[in-house]
């Protein structure tokens, strides 16, 4: 399937007729049969009842609608390309894990965003290692994550490092308890974790805290984020190991539980490639060195040694 046969069937399907269609395209109407045929036959469907009036089948109402997404997409990017190419715009484009939203990371973005009002910010959702990847292929300017590794050619630099807190259902009996509660307290309980894919992940450093205590956790289930995780935990399914800043979400069917542990904490760390020498990535490094909100929730310090 070529781009010219997805925008030639997208056109007749649009215009209810082949001799309308030709005439907007700028092509005879035989042509333009024969290569709206031929998709037919690549595809092995049918896509148009060619009575009076001309009529969409079922996979052709689906190849229409995605035809048009697609091909409007296009257009966009097309239309971005040479606008870039202009100097028109600057793209930059941010990674981010889902739990770093939680923290003051939209604030730094809210105020990046103001000191670079002619660039295009792009945020996408990636775990750290999809991170890595679109780094490196130039997918992405910049990414905030969690997991800790060694690359050569990124820099990675620890923002803060943020303490964990447990989450159990409203009315568990872990909710009555007064005071922070030390892993071993909860060695028995069933434990939910996230991301379920790929791993290592956040999941990994949850399980090595429970490995360092000497407790074997009862994993109850794995799930892919962690709104899924915390929904789970509502359920009464188990507990879960988050964030502290994660006590934003301002559930009321889970209670947030500080643990006594000071070495449970997880980093939000800032990667970037390292030969990288634009201008928006500098103005944006010195900005998370000024920032002042990088909030650590119960004390906990701020660091911003990037």
């Amino acid at each position: 399937m070529e781009l010219r046969h997805l925008r030639y069937f997208t056109t007749v399907a649009a215009e209810g007729s082949f001799s309308r269609a030709a005439e907007k395209l700028h092509i005879a109407q035989p042509p333009l049969s024969r290569q709206v045929q031929q998709l037919e036959e690549e595809l092995g469907v049918r896509l148009l009842d060619r009575g009076r009036p001309l009529t969409l089948t079922e996979p052709g109402r689906y190849l229409f609608e995605q035809g048009r997404q697609i091909l409007q997409r296009i257009d966009e990017m097309r239309a971005m390309t040479k606008r870039i190419a202009k100097g028109m715009v600057l793209q930059f484009n941010i990674g981010f894990v889902a739990s770093t939203l939680y923290d003051a990371l939209p604030e730094l973005i809210r105020r990046f965003r103001i000191i670079v009002p002619g660039a295009e910010v792009n945020l996408l959702e990636m775990t750290t290692l999809e991170q890595v990847a679109a780094l490196k292929d130039g997918r992405i300017d910049v990414g905030f994550g969690r997991l800790r590794f060694d690359d050569e050619a990124i820099v990675r630099s620890v923002i803060r490092e943020e303490r964990l807190c447990l989450v159990a259902p409203r009315r568990h009996k872990l909710a009555a308890k007064r005071g922070k509660l030390r892993l071993r307290m909860v060695a028995d309980e069933p434990l939910i974790v996230y991301p379920k894919s790929p791993r290592p992940s956040y999941a990994d450093q949850v399980l090595s805290f429970y490995r360092d205590a000497g407790i074997e956790p009862r994993i109850a289930m794995e799930a892919r984020e962690l709104q899924t995780a915390l929904g789970l935990v509502a359920s009464g399914g188990g507990i879960c190991i988050v964030p502290a800043s994660v006590r934003r979400l301002g559930r009321d069917d889970v209670c947030f539980i500080d643990l006594d542990e000071p070495k449970m904490i997880s980093p939000i760390i800032m990667s970037y490639r390292k030969n990288d020498t634009s201008v928006l990535l500098k103005q944006l490094i010195k900005l998370v060195r000024e920032f002042d909100k990088w909030d650590a929730p119960a004390g906990q310090p701020a660091s911003a040694s990037v």
